[in-house]
């Protein structure tokens, strides 16, 4: 991520002068902009439109109460976001996180790399991101229910299928989609497009679920072949076991991989073995229908449990597919170490500064979150092209539009990130990809 270094640091200054103590925006900046300096530096049409910062800069960022009753009538108050970041090639697309963890900051960062990753797609959706600092585990259905109205009662006022377009994130699943749909549709007497992530009942998309997961692994293979291997026996290290943690597993088996580890926040399994496609639907109930701790496999079927974080585990591969800054420096100096080849992020921004620069230093196969785990809006995007024309596409169909669109993701890395020699440099090559189309709208709109 070498580019001159004056340059970064004033750009860069501008950017924390204005977004004071938002260290998840920063960082997300600061990666993109190390790239995109030296890129921009001898392109006089993106410098004198200010580009670059007019793209750091969100078209708006609304916040709100969510005020709702718990099961005890007690009355609780959250606070709601939406950030509306760049619409310059589509409608505002990215999820809706439920988490304590949620700020403006996380929710900047995540809605400036959306506009990257939905670029990158060819999809015309711009980026966007929203959530509360609620958390959903312990809550009853109803409970939950009360928060998603109250919330959507107000989010109604800003999204719209041709407007924004949110969808799921990290604890925000069917359920919750289903629940702000319904008050969606009681607010508005309308039945839309206006969410994705939706359940098949009311205009879901099959593949949604398995799609970033999926997407990831697709991701990784294409690497691999630059390389002349495959995943077929290869050892792989998973964090994480939600959605995306636990589809990306499913896959790597399907393609004759061994998954040693998943996670949680508690800590990590790991089955020397390799976790089973029986196993990994236990784990599936387990997360899904009892929503239970990682721990319980180490009970179940006899494996280890560790408290921490898995990236010690020896491996071929890595995944990280769990939350942002899960791998720092030394993590992946110890994954480097340790012989892990090639590392495909499902979760978004996984690995802090520090550690992509490991990566890059090390050469090795490196798939930022930008582009890996791009599977999921894609097929979000597939989803509103179906609800657009009213109808539902076969499996096989979506199955293949997403194997197609993660190779042409692919392919745009390579483009602008061959850098001699065999190497790829995929960090830059998707920053360079996802930039273009959105720089070139921007310059054809003229000064908004």
């Amino acid at each position: 991520m070498a580019t001159a270094s004056g340059d970064l640091d004033d750009f860069m200054n501008g950017v924390r002068r204005r977004n004071p103590g938002e260290t998840e925006f920063h960082q997300a900046v600061q990666e993109v902009a190390a790239t995109i300096l030296p890129y921009i530096a001898d392109k006089p049409e993106y410098k004198e439109a200010m580009i670059l910062e007019r793209m750091t800069e969100p078209d708006r960022v609304v916040s709100f109460r969510v005020t709702w009753q718990d099961d005890n009538g007690n009355i609780r108050v959250n606070r709601g976001y939406r950030v509306q970041f760049n619409n310059s090639i589509g409608p505002y697309k990215g999820g809706v996180r439920f988490h304590p963890s949620v700020t403006q900051s996380v929710l900047k960062f995540l809605g400036f790399e959306q506009t990257f990753k939905n670029s990158l797609t060819q999809l015309p959706m711009g980026g966007g991101k929203g959530g509360a600092d609620f958390n959903p585990k312990g809550k009853s259905d109803r409970e939950i229910m009360r928060f998603c109205q109250s919330f959507m009662t107000e989010l109604v006022r800003y999204v719209g299928p041709d407007v924004d377009v949110p969808a799921g994130d990290i604890g925000v699943g069917g359920r919750e989609i289903g629940f702000m749909f319904g008050q969606y549709k009681r607010l508005t007497n309308r039945f839309n497009g206006v969410l994705t992530g939706k359940g098949r009942e009311f205009g879901g998309s099959l593949m949604r679920p398995e799609a970033t997961g999926y997407g990831a692994v697709y991701m990784l293979e294409d690497m691999l072949h630059t390389k002349g291997t495959e995943i077929e026996g290869k050892k792989a290290v998973i964090s994480g076991s939600g959605n995306v943690a636990t589809h990306a597993a499913e896959k790597i088996i399907h393609r004759g991989g061994t998954v040693l580890t998943l996670s949680d926040s508690g800590g990590f399994i790991y089955d020397k073995d390799g976790i089973t496609l029986e196993r990994l639907q236990w784990i599936k109930d387990l997360k899904e229908k009892r929503r239970g701790r990682i721990s319980e496999y180490a009970d179940e079927f006899g494996a280890e449990f560790h408290e921490g974080r898995p990236w010690g585990v020896a491996c071929d591969v890595a995944l990280p597919c769990a939350t942002q800054n899960e791998i720092n420096g030394s993590e992946a100096e110890t994954l480097i170490k340790n012989g892990c080849m090639a590392v495909s992020e499902g979760a978004n921004m996984p690995t802090d500064i520090e550690g992509i620069n490991k990566y890059l230093d090390a050469k090795i196969l490196y798939g930022p979150s930008k582009a890996a785990n791009a599977g999921g809006v894609a097929t979000s995007g597939l989803e509103m092209s179906q609800n657009a024309a009213h109808i539902s596409w076969k499996e096989e169909e979506l199955s293949k539009l997403l194997r197609d669109i993660m190779s042409n993701i692919h392919s745009a890395c390579v483009e602008y990130g061959d850098q001699g020699g065999g190497y790829v440099d995929y960090m830059k090559g998707a920053n360079i990809a996802g930039f273009r189309k959105v720089a070139d709208a921007m310059l054809a709109f003229g000064v908004v």
